[in-house]
């Protein structure tokens, strides 16, 4: 695609020569035939310095390139835009049942559905329209799915387990697994480790979207709720009873104990650890490794450290220290000039 071309694709305006791109890269691996962005005068060396055959820069933008230029408003969204351009494009998966695939008599496919090879649909679950089901799933009795969700190979959905429309599971995820609970007690015979049942279920609202290798624990009674539009990292742990009001993201690694309740609009950074039976208020953030053993009331919008603490708070406690180390030596080096007359 000549770089003229890709300019008038974009909204943008070419200067330099005009050159052929076939792919997109960041400054500091593409090579020539590629296309790259840079929006940050920050990143003036790596601009300097790339071999792509063009960037996309801002309006504004007064530092040079050693290639083509096309300027735009936005050279991120823009360059998201050219990657869908020369990206291979997504399977399609026409409407049908592999034949591979388990389908319980009274399980309910709407319409144009996708089931793949090796998927298992147990018992009166029902499939809504348009939904693309793939290799080697498996979804339990008396499942709901909405109309348009994607489900990647090798997830699960344990029975009962509830999804609103346009979800989009990634592989190996598991929903709907037992929460952990226990008993414990001493009797004659030593200790006695009981299982307490988990009866419940997990709903996820519209446009939910869970990454790889996440797992979200049905409910001890009721349910585990994921709200609408909430989007989940790759290896989350979500406890039982645990309610997400949505809007919200949580990230890699990040785990929430059992019957937390998280607000609107909150984002959980990666390696968060939440405590259960607390609760996060709308619109807060919990920093990355952070632990939460209490709820957060949103006094406070962005809390850092084990345990957790505003940044004000948290960058004072990790300051004082070397705070302290400084004013050791200021009074070692008065007391030796002191000393000395």
């Amino acid at each position: 695609m000549k770089a003229s071309e890709l300019a008038k694709a974009l909204g943008g305006t070419l200067e330099g020569k005009d050159v052929d791109i076939v792919a997109c890269a960041g400054l500091e691996e593409a090579r020539s035939g590629d296309l790259s962005f840079c929006k940050d005068p920050k990143h003036v060396k790596l601009v300097q310095e790339t071999k792509a055959s063009a960037v996309l820069l801002p309006k504004d933008w007064d530092h040079g390139a050693p290639c083509s230029i096309i300027r735009l408003k936005d050279p991120n969204d823009a360059c998201m835009k050219a990657a869908e351009i020369f990206a291979p494009p997504a399977p399609k998966r026409a409407p049908g049942v592999h034949p591979t695939a388990i389908v319980d008599p009274t399980a309910k496919l709407g319409k144009r559905v996708y089931v793949g090879p090796y998927t298992v649909i147990e018992a009166n679950t029902v499939i809504g329209d348009d939904c693309v089901i793939e290799a080697q799933v498996f979804i339990g009795e008396n499942c709901r799915l909405g109309d348009d969700c994607h489900i990647y190979p090798q997830v699960t959905l344990r029975e009962g387990s509830v999804l609103g429309k346009k979800v989009i599971l990634h592989c190996g995820v598991r929903i709907g697994g037992d929460g952990y609970g226990y008993t414990t007690s001493i009797g004659l015979t030593g200790i006695k480790i009981e299982k307490i049942p988990q009866l419940g279920i997990v709903e996820l609202g519209d446009g939910v979207e869970i990454g790889s290798n996440t797992t979200i624990d049905r409910a001890r009674i009721g349910r585990t709720y994921i709200g609408p539009m909430t989007k989940i990292d790759n290896l989350v742990q979500i406890g039982h009873n645990v309610k997400v009001a949505g809007y919200s993201g949580i990230i890699a690694q990040a785990g929430v104990a059992g019957s937390t309740q998280i607000g609107k609009g909150c984002l959980i950074w990666a390696q968060a650890g939440i405590s259960g039976h607390i609760k996060i208020a709308d619109g807060v953030q919990v920093g990355p490794q952070a632990g939460v053993p209490q709820t957060l009331d949103g006094s406070v919008k962005y809390v850092i450290g084990a345990p957790a603490e505003s940044m004000k708070d948290f960058g004072a406690r990790v300051l004082l220290p070397k705070q302290m180390a400084k004013v050791r030596q200021e009074i070692k080096d008065i007391k030796a000039r002191l000393d000395a007359k």
